[in-house]
């Protein structure tokens, strides 16, 4: 990492800001879209559209993913028609048809990123259904016939670990969107400060918000996912 970070500021030397930033710049623009308040606004946006985002399309995914077990002939509706549908749909597409629809506004970004997540988290309770010990849940029938029961004492807990693979699959694709959404429908967050730094040539806060996802992608993961995928059972 150091002999990195030194490489950079070589290169920095030779080459004007607007092309490669030092390290230093960089640094000093990642603080202030953690520190200062004009910056850290943005920056709290993105974050919360996001989380925002994987929540819903974790709730719709696994919606459409139990719907055939509720209302069997649904079950070629959704797997052969609404998951290719949202699988192979531009995401740029989904972008124009939120600003048409939205304008500039949070509903327009998030409105792209749920609908880009929601198959992600689709396929994954999906296949946890299909994974499911049948053996186990028959054996929970034969204790109860109260579909409830059996449905929140044994389905949802087989199918946890299968959801936070889902959350976290989102959550990492949710921040490689976050900025292409934002950069289409939204005045503010981290990519309209990117839109204006390509505006004006400003390389250092372009690095500088790459960096303050990665962070905030990182603590996350550690804070927030990792602690509930092992509280969902899996290692």
């Amino acid at each position: 990492m150091v002999v990195a970070i030194f490489g950079w500021w070589l290169l920095s030397l030779g080459l004007p800001d607007y092309i490669i930033p030092s390290p230093w710049q960089v640094a000093e623009g990642v603080y202030a879209l953690f520190f200062d308040p004009a910056k850290a606004e943005h920056t709290l946006i993105s974050t919360v559209r996001v989380i925002g985002s994987v929540i819903i399309s974790t709730v719709l995914g696994a919606l459409l993913a139990l719907l055939p077990r509720w209302v069997p002939h649904m079950d070629l509706v959704v797997h052969q028609r609404v998951q290719p549908f949202l699988n192979s749909f531009p995401s740029v597409g989904w972008a124009i048809l939120a600003v048409i629809w939205f304008g500039n506004s949070t509903p327009s970004v998030m409105f792209v990123q749920i609908a880009i997540l929601t198959p992600f988290c689709l396929v994954n309770v999906a296949e946890g259904l299909r994974e499911l010990d049948r053996e186990l849940i028959e054996m929970g029938v034969s204790f109860t016939r109260t579909r409830r029961r059996v449905f929140f004492k044994l389905i949802v807990p087989l199918l946890a670990p299968y959801v936070m693979a889902a959350v976290r699959i989102a959550y990492g694709v949710g921040w490689k969107i976050a900025l292409v959404s934002e950069l289409f429908g939204a005045d503010r967050g981290l990519g309209y400060l990117m839109l204006e730094a390509q505006i004006l040539s400003d390389a250092a806060t372009v690095f500088a918000t790459c960096f303050a996802i990665v962070l905030i992608f990182i603590a996350g993961e550690r804070l927030i996912i990792n602690p509930l995928t092992r509280l969902a059972g899996h290692p």
